[in-house]
């Protein structure tokens, strides 16, 4: 980019207001979005919550969809049920992961996902789903790389206790201060982004857990990448099983990680090996300048 090395420019028009969105331009024909769902012992919810997600998108989408549940290793009835659904709705598929771990489950499957446009949302359905048109829309319209709803912004609607209300503003304050973000709300399970784009990022993202969302989104800052984010109505799951404390905490340590971050510490995601960045040079090459990029915040 002559004359802005660093992306400034890009990154300027990361955060917009809703008014400042433009209109999005006809989805082309055949455009595919695909929601992951990741679940973990969410037997209770999980069939009502689908088949409610599943009405909303027949109605609401003016292009094609398929959702998948990527069940993380529950022991309850979880992956039963998300079989069950797959064989009762059209556009729903079930996997199952041995293992547990939100970017565990996304990784999975984004990286082998032939949909044009990669999102997800929570299984307890907290965000509205009428945010979520409003989500993709900029990224099916080309306007925008990745996309995420936000608790924190103006005009967001939220319902939650003060604890959580608490850690979450702290953190995503700290995330302001260390490592220079520009997003206001980085643990927010209601994301998106264009399918290229995301597969590009994928190989230089470490975290399998919560704080792969946050790592997404640094590294898609640093790269200049245009980030869409949008106040959205969040209502707070009562029955949640998310410890809340422990979940901060392993974002600390994430952050911590990106910020002391070296290249001779910190290496690309090995994942399979038909996807190991470290089998393309120039995938390599890409990761060890993001990590050098998320070494230390950026200079203004």
């Amino acid at each position: 980019m002559d004359g802005d090395p660093h992306g400034h420019r890009a990154a300027n028009s990361l955060l917009l207001t809703r008014d400042g969105q433009q209109p999005a331009a006809p989805a082309p024909t055949g455009f595919l979005v695909e929601v992951t769902v990741p679940v973990y012992n969410e037997a209770k919810v999980l069939a009502e919550n689908v088949r409610q997600l599943h009405s909303y998108l027949t109605a609401n989408l003016p292009f094609g969809f398929v959702i998948t549940i990527a069940d993380n290793a529950s022991t309850d009835e979880t992956f039963a049920i998300a079989e069950r659904m797959s064989g009762e709705l059209a556009g729903v598929r079930a996997i199952h992961l041995d293992r547990k771990g939100r970017g565990r489950a996304l990784r999975h499957v984004w990286s082998s996902s032939t949909a044009d446009v990669v999102s997800y949302m929570d299984a307890d359905l907290s965000t509205g789903l009428d945010a979520f048109l409003p989500l993709v829309a900029p990224l099916v319209s080309g306007h925008s790389d990745l996309a995420t709803g936000s608790r924190l912004s103006p005009g967001a609607t939220v319902v939650r206790g003060p604890k959580r209300e608490i850690i979450s503003r702290a953190y995503n304050l700290l995330l302001r201060i260390v490592l220079a973000a520009r997003f206001s709300d980085a643990q927010c399970g209601f994301k998106a982004g264009r399918t290229e784009v995301i597969k590009a990022l994928l190989p230089c993202v470490q975290d399998e857990a919560w704080f792969f969302d946050t790592e997404l989104l640094m590294l898609a800052q640093r790269r200049g990448l245009r980030i869409w984010e949008m106040p959205i109505t969040w209502v707070e799951d009562p029955d949640s099983t998310v410890d809340i404390v422990r979940t901060a905490l392993a974002d600390l340590r994430g952050m911590a990680r990106l910020r002391f971050a070296s290249r001779g510490t910190r290496r690309p995601y090995r994942g399979p090996r038909r996807l190991r960045a470290g089998n393309r040079p120039d995938a390599r090459t890409a990761c060890r300048s993001a990590e050098k990029e998320l070494a230390a915040p950026e200079q203004h």
